[in-house]
């Protein structure tokens, strides 16, 4: 039987915890990797959080999979991992992927609008 997209977030938002801007902000200066899963376009336009890793959702699979060779070093299964979209819904699903791939720590930080409301900094 077919699945919607909203099953599959929902499925996601079950096993990916969601955090809030702070929780996030306090994760990363504990050395966590901050992604933004959205395309270029949307960083053009609105910019990034400070420090966070630009990977396209489409991309992710390649770039977390240390035997691929497009792998980023910048990731490990032992590391935490926050992801950011613009709503929520990519991070979810995205983090759900990274589960499936060994990643323990995985939280979804939602859309950039979370980042920036606790007075997380954006470069453009």
């Amino acid at each position: 039987m077919p699945v919607t997209a909203k099953q599959l977030i929902e499925a996601a938002n079950a096993v990916v915890p969601k955090i809030s801007g702070q929780e996030a902000q306090d994760l990363v200066a504990k050395g966590a990797l901050l992604v933004d899963l959205r395309d270029g376009t949307e960083i053009a336009a609105t910019g990034k959080a400070v420090g966070a890793l630009h990977v396209p959702r489409g991309l992710l699979e390649f770039k977390a999979d240390p035997t691929s060779p497009a792998a980023d070093k910048n990731f490990s299964t032992d590391k935490t991992v926050i992801l950011y979209c613009a709503s929520g819904g990519r991070a979810a699903l995205a983090g759900k992927l990274l589960r499936d791939m060994g990643y323990a720590k995985v939280y979804n930080l939602g859309g950039l609008k979370d980042w920036i409301d606790v007075g997380g900094k954006v470069e453009k």
